[in-house]
């Protein structure tokens, strides 16, 4: 055992304080997702408002649907999803690619298979009140452009933050991390987390112990809360490989009003949105115009 199994990496390590199983569930048209966040066990884990391990086949798909006041992360694990909007973006992200799109004041699109099968995560985060009705962006991220390293049997891929010495291009205007780590059997991590954000992992594939050595394994299709601590360690003490996401933001600490895909900061501003995506206007003028090919 080496030194850095026995003494503690961290002045208040991170430990899990909340497990959820993301179980299974119908969504969109023929999808079906494991929803770990945004479900009465884990409504929200601010900034993070759902995150859903998603499997699609077609014909199946996410056909036409807004947004408004947030941002959605979607990263391909296997196949590939086509994506247009109304305001003319369209293309295909596939496996290892990113997505990062700021709905911001209004975006509808659609979210289709591009093959047979096709695998993935999408992370919603909020906006702050300031960043709600900004126009829509995005920040796509070709697999290969998403960077990596590699040491002792450990690999991170960085598609937010920084790690093991690599940082991502990417620009949070929520200030977060989001890093796929694979671990092999018999490997350490010890991964640094700003005290101040929350932060939470989900476990893709393998089992792990997470936080501290004496901790119960943790096995796929977990969300893991972990409490607050500069840092969390992860060993894999199993026979098989590891896959699993952590991700953590800065808190917004601002109210949150949620119908659906709008996510405002008052009931009132809820309705203002539902009144604008009806009549077709402030930021959602091109619904009148528009449908998905």
């Amino acid at each position: 055992m080496s030194e850095s199994d026995i003494s503690p990496a961290f002045n208040t390590p991170r430990l899990v304080v909340k497990k959820v199983l993301a179980r299974s569930q119908h969504e969109g048209d023929g999808a079906v997702v494991r929803r770990g966040i945004g479900r009465s066990e884990l409504k929200n884990l601010d900034p993070f408002l759902m995150l859903d391990h998603f499997s699609v086949s077609p014909p199946g798909g996410f056909p036409d649907h807004p947004h408004r006041g947030f941002e959605t992360v979607t990263y391909m694990l296997e196949g590939g999803i086509t994506h247009q909007d109304f305001a003319g973006h369209k293309g295909t992200i596939r496996t290892g690619d990113v997505q990062w799109m700021t709905a911001g004041r209004g975006i509808i699109h659609s979210e289709m298979p591009a093959e047979a099968s096709n695998k993935g995560l999408q992370l919603w985060i909020n906006l702050s009140s300031n960043d709600k009705m900004i126009e829509p962006n995005y920040q796509e991220l070709p697999s290969e452009n998403i960077p990596g390293a590699e040491k002792d049997g450990v690999e991170v891929r960085v598609i937010a933050g920084e790690a093991m010495g690599v940082r991502s291009p990417v620009y949070t205007r929520t200030p977060s991390m989001f890093l796929d780590f694979s671990m092999m059997p018999g490997a350490v991590l010890h991964q640094s987390i700003q005290e101040s954000w929350n932060s939470f992992v989900y476990v893709i594939e393998g089992e792990g112990v997470f936080g501290s050595p004496s901790s119960s394994p943790n096995i796929a299709h977990h969300v893991l809360v972990l409490g607050q601590g500069d840092g969390l360690s992860v060993w894999n003490n199993s026979s098989n490989p590891l896959r699993f996401v952590l991700i953590g933001g800065q808190p917004i600490n601002e109210p949150v009003a949620q119908y659906g895909p709008f996510v405002m900061n008052t009931q009132s501003e809820i309705e203002k949105t539902i009144e604008d995506y009806q009549y077709g206007k402030n930021g959602f003028e091109m619904k009148k115009y528009w449908r998905s090919q």
